[in-house]
């Protein structure tokens, strides 16, 4: 049989892979969904999208179906005969797409996430306001200089490719980029609409894109807002896009970037078996460069959640693991905004709030557009009783990071903001919205029993308290405490009151 390669869109690979690893039996939408776009949200027009241009490589159509075939309502199924020619990823990794942490990579290269920014196209002819072009593109790669975990190509080379000579090829051979940072300042009349895309450089797919838009006297606020926009979103999307191109690989390839960023990954998810995950991947990164200053930082993270929620019966490690870790990513690398963020919190489990938010101003000090940063802080308003600071950092955070993995508990903390102040309708309102979101935790679901307990909303209340025991048997007051020791004796009051007659035992 003639063999030849053929171009791959990378998630239309990772669906291929799924599809012949499980060629036994029907494979569910919704099962690709979780294992090929970890859970996200995902329209079925975008599935059968990628079917389509999968089906497009293999020379199938939906109407032959002799690779690919589709049972109506049920799923997918790889038709054609699987013969195994060279060696399989471990027993272990053969239920999701990716693999667990290799024993010996045999030093795998290192695939640090770069970017070019290039000068943005301007639309429309404005000799005032031309410099626009030039401005934004610049501030942005100011800005994302400080972010630590990525590489961003100097001014002085990326801004050689101007418009129109933007040939992606061109630029990844020239810099040496994975990504590539483009966008447009459209004029017209007195609207002002200002574009951006990032494009994975090797395979030109677009990783995100957005807009802004007001008018032309805006034009030093929304300069301001495409920034933080920017740099917040490639926080998000950047490390979800990498982690889906390490699947993609070798286990023997993997090197600490990719290590780092399938833990993240897992980390986020936020359940016990995650955490564990991503712990061993931050590990193995460890492992691989033991001067990775955001693995530190990451495996403080996981091992802070893992005191946080009690997942392990020796909770003193933990808290331990936490400080020594985020400790160290702080000597590694003292500029990293992530291992302050870490450190911060590290205090908290340690029973030093003050020297905790010191640490947390540093990491929004450090990168303004850092998101978690002005999430953590508000949560240390929250628990000395600063309803209205808190309320103030959550609405930054959110703005900044509207779909971080954090979002369920920045909703969640603006309920318990609005509690300390009295606002119980809006309390419970963002309490509610918070448990009902992707990652919302035990903990979580008890302050929403909580709040709707204390707003007078029983069947609420009754419902959520069920949750709870639901996700943690043991779930007791101490715990929720233990977890957010709330300052104001009043409120602290308030909130016992009401687990207590929600039936939550004292311990």
């Amino acid at each position: 049989m003639r063999q030849c390669r053929v171009p791959v869109e990378p998630m239309a690979y990772a669906v291929l892979v799924h599809l012949i690893r499980n060629a036994d039996r029907l494979v569910a939408r919704d099962e690709l969904i979780e294992k090929v776009w970890d859970g996200r949200f995902i329209s079925d027009a975008a599935v059968s999208t990628v079917i389509k241009s999968l089906r497009r490589v293999l020379g199938d159509d939906g109407k032959q179906q002799r690779v690919i075939r589709t049972v109506h309502g049920r799923g997918f199924r790889f038709a054609l005969e699987v013969q195994v020619s060279s060696p399989v990823l471990p027993a272990a990794a053969q239920t999701t797409p990716e693999a667990a942490p290799p024993q010996d990579t045999g030093g795998p290269i290192d695939r640090r996430p770069a970017i070019a920014v290039l000068p943005f196209t301007m639309i429309g002819s404005s000799e005032t306001f031309s410099a626009i072009a030039d401005a934004i593109p610049g501030e942005i790669i100011s800005t994302l200089s400080r972010l630590r975990w990525l590489s961003v190509t100097a001014r002085g080379s990326s801004f050689r490719f101007r418009p129109p000579n933007q040939n992606i090829d061109t630029i990844r051979s020239a810099l040496g980029v994975t990504y590539v940072l483009s966008g447009e300042v459209e004029l017209l009349g007195s609207a002002l609409v200002i574009s951006v895309e990032l494009v994975d450089a090797e395979t030109a797919q677009v990783v995100w894109a957005d807009r802004l838009s007001g008018k032309i006297d805006e034009v030093h606020e929304l300069r301001e807002r495409i920034v933080f926009l920017v740099v917040s979103a490639l926080e998000l999307h950047v490390p979800q896009h990498e982690a889906q191109l390490a699947k993609l690989r070798s286990p023997s390839d993997l090197d600490a970037w990719s290590l780092f960023h399938l833990g993240l990954q897992h980390g986020y998810r936020f359940t016990k078996a995650d955490n564990a995950r991503a712990a061993e991947y931050f590990a193995r990164a460890i492992e691989l460069d033991p001067h990775f200053a955001r693995a530190h930082a990451a495996r403080s993270f996981v091992s802070f959640q893992e005191a946080f929620l009690r997942y392990s019966t020796d909770h003193d490690k933990a808290v331990e693991d936490a400080r020594r870790h985020a400790e160290r990513a702080i000597e590694l690398d003292p500029l990293d905004p992530f291992a302050s963020f870490n450190y911060g919190r590290a205090n908290w489990l340690r029973g030093d709030p003050a020297a905790g938010q010191s640490w947390l101003e540093r990491s929004v000090q450090l990168s303004p557009s850092f998101a978690q940063g002005f999430y953590a802080h508000a949560w240390a308003d929250i628990m000395v009783g600063d309803g209205s600071q808190a309320l103030g950092n959550l609405e930054r955070s959110i703005t900044l990071s509207p779909l971080d993995p954090f979002r369920y508990a920045m909703l969640s903390a603006k309920g318990i903001a609005h509690f300390h102040q009295d606002n119980m309708e809006d309390g419970a309102h963002w309490a509610d919205q918070g448990a009902r979101t992707p990652g919302a935790h035990y903990l979580i679901c008890a302050f929403a029993a909580a709040i709707h307990e204390v707003a007078g909303n029983h069947d609420q209340a009754r419902y959520w308290a069920q949750e709870t025991r639901a996700r943690r048997s043991d779930a007791s007051i101490q715990a929720f405490f233990n977890a957010f020791p709330v300052k104001n004796a009043r409120k602290h009051k308030e909130l016992r009151d009401a687990l207590l007659s929600l039936g939550f035992p004292e311990r």
